[in-house]
């Protein structure tokens, strides 16, 4: 593809930069390999950016390094993730992730991520759900803030770096990366072609509305967690941008997929995570036999444990991959009703024990510390000397945005490809968790970390290579188009802070996270999922009654909120709805009524694109079995096939009692060297 316009100025002068909304580590990645590529980069973020929600990662990040000589490889690493994720995934990019995990982790390391090590100096790794090999590379139980740290580094030494031109002469005062903290992310502008020339952002402080022309966009902005009310996710995962672009005609792919982690601390404000290391260390999750038992779990002897994980699946014990976990302890404690017993209350709980107490107190404070820290602080117990009380949930997304990619010869991607990770509105980019591409309908533990920064790795190129193919630079365009679209989200913001209704938004929030918290997580029934899109198109009718709770001109949370709130419904029908369509059981997605996977009809992606209510009536969901996009002038045609020319589907059995059997089965390859190339390759 011949350049049409590489200059790094437009023909009006203005530096050409690329926007990347989001500071956690799809977003940062992006941006360090957009200015390798020398292109200027405006970024925004919610919040600090040292604060994005990959902060909050605890257990580490995959790589088939195989230090452990256990015949582990990339080859492995791509089948065990398509296989977790119940082959919906699309396999072309979650090969290029697994051959390129190694390098990614070894890159960390020479950023000065404090990885664990062995005594011998080798990066240490553990072992997490859905694998039977030592994989996750992790520091201590605080990997997400190390790596983002290390990102955050390399991305501030570009704000002091200058731009220069193509013929290496430096622009007077323009830096490669300029940072905006506090902005929330309203829009994208889009030209008369409905292409997108930029965003329009509110600056979080001033309540300043502003129009930011960029010759491409890059959402990096996270999961929905908070549709849901309580979850492990922070409160900013609001999914706004996602649901707001969604708004705008991006389509959304497989919403209805939604991990519940088996292991957080139940709360009244919000569910903490218990890290899926504390079983990849040896934690063992139990009940009591004796579902009345009143002494405290240290003191139940051993024969009176009901160790269940590690009795129905003997080679994964208590890491089987999430999904299976998750259903195995709800099974336990609402059908069952074993839950750990409460004396006060006098009934089982929704409890269940994860025990670490036979375990060296030193090992553990080496690579557990942080998380046994959070369960001390806000249980008021001793972990060390204590079985932790968790229970399952609301955790990760599998499901968002949908986007492209270009397949290589060698069954992968093609590296630069305008395609990759480029959704359906032209110019607009996605990368980790607000797109689905990497996870299918279940993610395995530690490929979230992996998926974040591999998917920044292949946006960025995709983006210059998009950007460096315009025929025309978005700050060549009238200021006119930018002045509109910023005029209709200050219009819509004035209209929010008039609205004197009778209804309360925090309440609709509660109201529509209470559904889907209870009928649209571990188990699905079709009759309830009615009455949840029944009940979400009741929200979506009271929120236009809504009283907002602050007019201030400055740090309106209330305001702010409500357009949150607006996005969250939309992606509360699309999860709903998505979920009610899909009668099978898959990954995370479990109908007791349909309890088989269905590849004959089910095996393909959910495209769903929002129909806005007329006349006052809910909006809709138009779902597609395929559409056409265009990128960099040529024409895409998109089906919902899923990609499964490496790894033939085949039955999830989890139930093996070891990894000779899993290998005798043909379920995963344990080889001592990397498995032979499918012929698809």
């Amino acid at each position: 593809m011949a350049a049409k316009q590489a200059s790094t100025r437009s023909e009006n002068g203005k530096v050409r930069r690329v926007i990347v909304v989001g500071g956690g580590l799809a977003g940062l990645t992006t941006v360090i390999k957009l200015c390798e590529a020398g292109v200027p980069v405006d970024l925004f973020s919610l919040v600090p950016v040292k604060r994005s929600h990959s902060v909050c990662a605890q257990g580490g990040i995959n790589a088939s390094v195989n230090t452990k000589g256990e015949g582990d490889s990339p080859q492995v690493h791509l089948e065990e993730t398509v296989y977790g994720g119940d082959f919906l995934a699309n396999q072309p990019p979650v090969k290029g992730m697994a051959d390129a995990a190694p390098g990614i982790v070894f890159l960390l390391d020479r950023m000065g991520v404090p990885f664990n090590r062995t005594p011998e100096g080798l990066l240490d790794f553990r072992r997490f759900g859905g694998t039977l090999f030592h994989r996750t590379a992790f520091a201590g139980a605080t990997t997400g803030q190390q790596l983002l740290y290390a990102l955050d580094e390399q991305v501030r030494r570009y704000e002091t770096v200058d731009v220069e031109d193509e013929r290496g002469i430096v622009v007077p005062g323009e830096r490669m990366v300029r940072k905006f903290e506090f902005w929330d992310f309203l829009s994208v502008v889009l030209d008369d072609s409905g292409i997108s020339r930029g965003i329009v952002a509110q600056d979080v402080k001033t309540m300043e509305i502003r129009a930011f022309p960029g010759d491409a966009v890059c959402l990096g902005t996270g999961g929905p967690g908070m549709v849901f009310g309580r979850s492990t996710n922070s409160v900013i995962n609001t999914g706004t941008a996602a649901g707001s672009v969604y708004r705008q005609g991006a389509c959304y792919a497989n919403g209805e997929f939604i991990q519940v982690h088996p292991t957080a601390i139940p709360g009244a404000d919000k569910l903490r995570l218990i890290s899926e290391s504390a079983r990849g260390e040896g934690g063992r999750v139990w009940v009591p036999r004796d579902p009345k038992e009143k002494r405290p779990g240290r003191d139940v002897p051993e024969k009176e444990r009901d160790y269940f994980l590690e009795a129905k699946y003997p080679g994964y014990g208590n890491l089987v991959p999430r999904d299976i976990a998750s259903r195995e302890l709800f099974l336990k404690c609402f059908h069952e009703k074993k839950g750990v017993y409460n004396t006060k209350s006098t009934k089982n709980e929704n409890e269940v024990y994860l025990d670490l107490t036979h375990l060296p107190k030193e090992a553990l404070r080496k690579k557990l510390a942080g998380i046994l820290e959070i369960y001390e602080k806000f249980v008021g117990e001793d972990p060390y000397e204590n079985p932790m009380r968790v229970f399952p949930a609301v955790h990760y997304s599998m499901g968002g945005l949908w986007v492209d990619f270009e397949r290589a010869s060698n069954g992968s991607l093609v590296m630069g490809s305008p395609r990759n990770h480029a959704t359906n509105i032209p110019g607009l980019y996605a990368a980790g968790e607000c797109e689905y591409q990497y996870h299918g309908a279940n993610r395995l533990g530690a490929n979230s970390l992996l998926s974040c920064i591999w998917g920044g790795m292949v946006a960025g190129p995709a983006l210059a290579t998009y950007r460096n193919n315009l025929d025309k630079s978005s700050y060549d365009f009238p200021q006119a188009l930018f002045d509109k679209a910023a005029k209709r989200e200050q219009d819509r913001y004035t209209d929010i802070l008039k609205m004197d209704g009778d209804e309360n938004p925090y309440r609709l929030h509660q109201d529509l996270a209470e559904e889907m918290l209870l009928h649209c997580t571990i188990e699905r029934h079709n009759d309830q999922l009615d009455r949840v899109v029944a009940k979400i198109d009741e929200i979506e009718q009271r929120a236009r009654k809504v009283g907002v709770t602050d007019k201030a001109g400055f740090a309106n949370q209330g305001a702010q909120f409500i357009r949150h709130l607006g996005n969250m419904i939309v992606l509360a029908r699309v999860i709903a709805q998505g979920a009610r369509n899909r009668d099978e059981s898959r990954g995370a997605h479990y109908k007791p009524a349909f309890k088989d996977r269905n590849d004959a009809d089910f095996l393909r992606t959910t495209l769903a694109f929002h129909k806005e209510g007329q006349g006052g009536g809910t909006s809709t969901i138009h779902y597609a079995r395929d559409f056409d996009y265009s990128i960099a002038g040529v024409p895409i045609h998109i089906t919902d096939a899923v990609d499964i020319g490496l790894v033939k589907p085949r039955a999830r059995k989890y139930e093996q009692a070891g990894a000779a059997s899993a290998a005798a089965t043909g379920d995963i390859k344990k080889e001592d060297k990397p498995a032979a190339k499918s012929p698809a390759e």
